[in-house]
């Protein structure tokens, strides 16, 4: 229904469709008196049979609204008794003015029954003030309404007229209850920004006693909302968005205070409920495949946080270009160029459009904690000091179950765990200062399924905050205990969710050889990729990608049976422009390129990619190509120059392939010059390659050619 649509729209402060409130076209007189009464017809009666749905704040105003309608209502059936057929055109136009007004007036209604007593307090005047602008709008409506022009009996003109003075009269009416309980709520939020936390007989008077909120998915409720008013909000909203995150860690605490972890029988269900904004292995996995190029660091492959430039021009993320430079290296990872000096400059347009690009997406994006970066609009969305509090205090309740209560609190403690940390780094670094991670880790191991699980999603939305990367590396048993689950999980999401785990831990350089060394743990991500669904699928091969840019992991990636598993999802069509990349890698190393040179799917599964791929996973298959014959000795290059229609890929690639797909197919060709049996046509153009037959010609020098190839 459109209502439905324009509520929603109310809900996250977005304008609705214009198209909503124009008037309606093309309708003729009676149809629109139909549709008009229909309107107020619904109002009165959902709102006289639904005392459940009954405004718990705005009554008042809500009372006074529903009994003007009821009187229009009578309007609308005169208009119906002496037809309104015969009505003149300026009663014809009044009457679609009313339809928009009654329609205005349905979704005010709804939104006050619909939204959370919290937000309803947070909005009391700007609420109170829409419900004046429609009594406005009636005594406008009024006063120009034509009713001497209509036949109407004399009780409804007195109803119509006794309606016009009162519309008149109306003052804004602003509850001074409603009003006094929204400064108690301000008060509780500034006990937590002055380091201390309000009495728990006083917030089970204010939220049980005053507002009604008595069980925990009233809470859940509450919070939700709020939640959503931060998310959509598009910065016109008042209190702030860090106004509002303190309200929302305000009412998490009270939940845990008040209720502790009663009323969760439906743990289950529950645990396997995805809220709206929840991070899962499914959106980390599309992180990988959906960044684009231009937001990678050259060096990592990932997402840059803290995008920098150099001297060349070129822009790498901080970490890894410092490491770069501390390593010796005096020249541009990408571009081969001499440093003319060693200054980094923070390339903020970039860092913004991932930002963007990362709230577009539901990406969780934690900005660097360099000062010098914060915008206004990012400043406004941080946490206030009374939020921190307020969620240090939970994180401390949260931990305390976590630690000594029954295996049904430590379950429940653990599901909430999980859903605190899905969004906030500040969220994520509370519950690890509250201590939560050593125990958490001990959870990885219980035989209840619901703990296992969520204590494992706990820990991977704990470890997107990088200081708490360290933090699970550095707890012993933390590691091998992830790769536990990722072996034995009770169910798929659990391994999969260790999976990404591992992917999320991985992203720091140093960590990958730690992984890579667990036991059991590429051999695990290995038969994940094998054999699990393709959500699980994408996260193994998410982690093992990670795991082989360090070059240091290729002979256990080897031993452990990793080559094997990427180049049978060379044929998966979920991962395989991921395992492409990944084997690109490992084939830079000799060893490398001869195990996946043993692969007898490598070759045929690389050619098949660089047909039907995706542009970069063309990119990937021909870069694996290329290095494969630079690393893999004669027989490997053969294997490569003798397989069929390569020569048509790559002069396709030449020309429609992306900027790095064209300069490693060109670097391809330079190979095959200086194969000594290779002869390479491209057909269609009549322009050959004439081929030295000099194998000893170094791979990087430029061989006389009939065709000027793009060299990128």
């Amino acid at each position: 229904m459109a209502s439905a649509a324009i509520f929603s729209s109310l809900r996250r402060r977005r304008s609705p469709s214009p198209e909503a409130f124009l008037a309606p076209v093309g309708l003729s007189s009676g149809a629109v008196l139909e549709i008009s009464r229909a309107i107020s017809a619904e109002m009165m009666s959902s709102y006289l049979r639904d005392d459940k749905k009954s405004p718990f704040f705005h009554v008042k105003n809500s009372k006074s609204l529903i009994r003007k309608i009821q009187v229009i209502s009578l309007l609308l059936d005169a208009f119906r008794d002496v037809g309104i057929l015969e009505t003149t055109s300026t009663v014809f136009v009044c009457l679609k003015e009313l339809h928009l007004l009654l329609y205005r007036s349905k979704i005010l209604i709804d939104y006050v029954r619909g939204s959370s007593k919290l937000w309803l307090l947070l909005q009391n005047h700007t609420i109170s003030g829409n419900f004046h602008d429609v009594n406005q709008e009636i005594s406008t409506l009024l006063d120009v309404f034509p009713l001497s022009e209509v036949n109407l009996s004399e009780d409804v003109k007195e109803h119509m007229e006794l309606l016009c003075k009162q519309s008149r009269q109306s003052k804004l009416f602003i509850d001074k209850n409603d009003d006094l309980l929204r400064l108690k709520l301000y008060y509780f939020l500034n006990e937590f920004g002055h380091g201390r936390s309000p009495e728990k007989a006083n917030l089970h008077t204010f939220f049980v006693e005053k507002l009604g909120i008595c069980d925990v998915e009233s809470c859940r409720f509450e919070i939700e909302f709020l939640e959503e008013q931060i998310v959509n909000h598009d910065g016109d909203i008042e209190p702030a968005g860090s106004v509002l995150n303190g309200f929302v860690a305000l009412m998490r605490y009270s939940r845990f205070l008040l209720f502790r972890f009663e009323d969760e029988g439906e743990l289950g269900k529950w645990s396997h409920k995805k809220t709206k904004k929840e991070l899962n292995t499914q959106e980390i996995g599309d992180t990988f495949i959906t960044i684009p190029k231009d937001f990678c660091c050259p060096v990592t492959l990932d997402l840059m946080k803290d995008p920098v430039i150099i001297s060349t021009g070129q822009t790498y993320e901080r970490s890894s270009i410092e490491r770069w430079m501390q390593e010796g290296h005096s020249t541009c990872p990408k571009t081969g160029q001499m440093l003319v000096h060693t200054k980094l400059f923070p390339n903020r347009a970039l860092r913004n459009l991932i930002m963007q690009w990362c709230a577009a997406n539901d990406i969780p994006y934690d900005p660097p904690e360099n000062s010098d970066y914060l915008s206004e609009s990012i400043v406004a969305a941080f946490p206030s000091k009374a939020a921190i509090e307020a969620t240090k205090a939970t994180a401390r309740l949260l931990v305390e179950q976590l630690e000594n209560g029954t295996s049904k609190a430590k379950t429940v403690a653990a599901m909430e765990i999980r859903l605190l940390a899905k969004t906030g780094r500040e969220n994520r670094a509370c519950i690890a200062a509250a201590g939560a991670i050593p125990i958490l880790k001990k959870l990885l191991s219980s035989s209840d399924v619901f703990a296992q699980e969520n204590s494992v999603t706990a820990m991977l939305n704990l470890s997107i905050y990088d200081k708490n990367k360290s933090l699970i590396m550095n707890v012993e048993g933390c590691l091998g205990a992830i790769v536990g689950v990722l072996r034995y999980g009770h169910t798929t999401e659990a391994r999969e969710n260790a999976a990404a785990t591992l992917f999320s831990l991985s992203s720091v350089h140093d960590y990958k050889k730690r992984i890579a060394e667990e036991e059991w743990a590429i051999k695990a991500l290995a038969r994940l990729l094998g054999e699990g669904t393709p959500r699980g699928k994408k996260d193994a091969v998410t982690a093992l990608f990670n795991l082989s840019t360090h070059t240091e992991n290729c002979a256990t990636m080897i031993a452990s049976g990793a080559v094997k598993a990427l180049v049978e999802a060379l044929g998966s069509e979920n991962v395989c422009e991921e395992a492409a990349g990944a084997l690109a890698l490992i084939v830079r190393q000799a060893i490398g390129a001869e195990a996946a040179g043993s692969e007898e799917m490598a070759v045929p599964g690389l050619i098949k990619m660089m047909r039907c791929g995706t542009p970069k996973g063309k990119e990937n298959a021909v870069a694996a190509l290329l290095e494969l014959c630079r690393s893999g000795g004669a027989a490997t290059t053969e294997r490569v120059v003798k397989a069929p229609s390569l020569a048509g890929l790559l002069q396709s690639l030449l020309f429609t392939g992306t900027k790095r797909a064209r300069r490693k197919a060109a670097s391809l060709a330079r190979v095959f010059q200086r194969s000594e049996n290779a002869s390479l046509h491209f057909g269609g153009l009549g322009v050959g390659y004439a081929f030295a037959g000099n194998s000893a010609v170094p791979r990087d020098v430029v061989m006389p050619v009939s065709i000027s190839v793009p060299v990128l």
